[in-house]
């Protein structure tokens, strides 16, 4: 599903330009009255490859002021001693730290739980698939069964194959009904193995 609509993207990309993602944000939010969160908003311009301009780099050829020097030698002791007060220690978690078992939703609408120090982040369903169901295989995926992306129950969780995805979604297999998805995985397992069937007879020219 598409976070932004065909003039919101329009709006996005006429006004981007030398924007934080956060002005960028406030100003949409401002301009249709939603209430995207700044890390949506970075994530579509991510996806989308468009830039503002702002990255954060000195141009190439830059050489900071302070290049080659010391504290003693561009800062004072007070500064010196505001400085250390702000810097990191050794074991010291940041402000924003979030522990083991958080959770957040990401730009594209699904829960991620936390699973790792430092910052290691899965997709909560497809945690959730792999305790009952083990390892998820390979070219293989998990989808919401009633489009569902919140409705983590286990049964509302199925496995398909990436080429039956394909299928489910060309055909509009996918339903906010849960049998009926079940119904639609069906077809889409049929007639992927019928696509198969038909792939292997051309290409021994039968």
């Amino acid at each position: 599903m598409k976070l932004l609509n065909n003039e919101q993207d329009k709006f996005l990309r006429k006004n981007v330009q030398d924007l934080t993602n956060q002005e960028l944000t406030d100003l949409i939010n401002k301009k249709y009255k939603t209430n995207f969160k700044i890390q949506q908003i970075k994530c579509y311009k991510n996806n989308h490859h468009i830039s503002s301009g702002l990255n954060g780099q000195f141009q190439k050829g830059h050489t900071p002021a302070n290049k080659g020097k010391k504290w003693n030698d561009f800062l004072t002791k007070e500064q010196q001693e505001k400085l250390k007060k702000t810097m990191f220690k050794t074991g010291q978690r940041p402000l924003n730290y979030r522990p083991v078992g958080s959770e957040r939703i990401n730009c594209y609408g699904y829960i991620e739980v936390k699973v790792k120090d430092p910052n290691f982040w899965r997709l909560k369903h497809h945690v959730i698939y792999e305790e009952k169901n083990g390892p998820i295989p390979k070219n293989c995926k998990v989808i919401f069964k009633d489009r569902n992306r919140l409705n983590l129950d286990v049964d509302n969780l199925a496995l398909v194959s990436n080429s039956e995805e394909l299928i489910l979604n060309r055909e509009n297999l996918i339903y906010d009904s849960k049998e009926l998805t079940e119904s639609g995985i069906l077809v889409a397992k049929l007639k992927d193995k019928q696509n198969k069937i038909l792939k292997n007879r051309n290409k021994r020219g039968d």
